[in-house]
């Protein structure tokens, strides 16, 4: 006798296999599936590290009513006033130009002349009509890393 395998029959086969192996590989309370313990959160320090992530700068870094671009990181990073730091993506709303520099209180884009506020990252000009996104950073005593 022949016995012909349906693709139904053979998509079964799969689905119950891959269960199977699933369940095999994961541990009892342990939704990551496997026997490692899980990573800390990107905000929890480990073996003495600072809280968050990759360090951009320290505050000295930094120019009151000015600011500094990570190009690598795609992220400006501005201190408007005395020991109070923003960032902001350096991605242009207009064009998506990467911004050029940061000069007279306003970050700029030279692909196309839009200039934005380093208080707020807010449109100072034009033709850009929407401001920077906001980018998540963490200072700690004298170093500035992304969050």
């Amino acid at each position: 006798m022949t016995i012909r395998s349906t693709r139904r029959t053979v998509l079964a086969a799969g689905a119950a296999g891959a269960a199977a192996l699933l369940a095999g590989c994961s541990e009892y309370g342990n939704e990551n599936g496997g026997g490692e313990a899980e990573s800390p959160a990107q905000d929890e320090p480990t073996s003495g590290e600072a809280p968050g992530g990759e360090e951009l700068a320290k505050t000295a870094d930094i120019p009151v009513g000015g600011g500094k671009i990570f190009k690598d990181e795609q992220v400006v990073v501005t201190q408007p006033e005395q020991g109070e730091f923003k960032a902001f993506s350096a991605i242009c709303t207009h064009q998506r130009c990467t911004v050029a520099n940061v000069s007279d209180g306003t970050i700029n884009c030279t692909c196309h002349g839009s200039k934005f506020r380093v208080s707020d990252a807010s449109v100072a000009d034009g033709p850009a009509t929407r401001p920077l996104p906001e980018e998540k950073i963490t200072v700690t005593g004298n170093s500035i890393r992304l969050a």
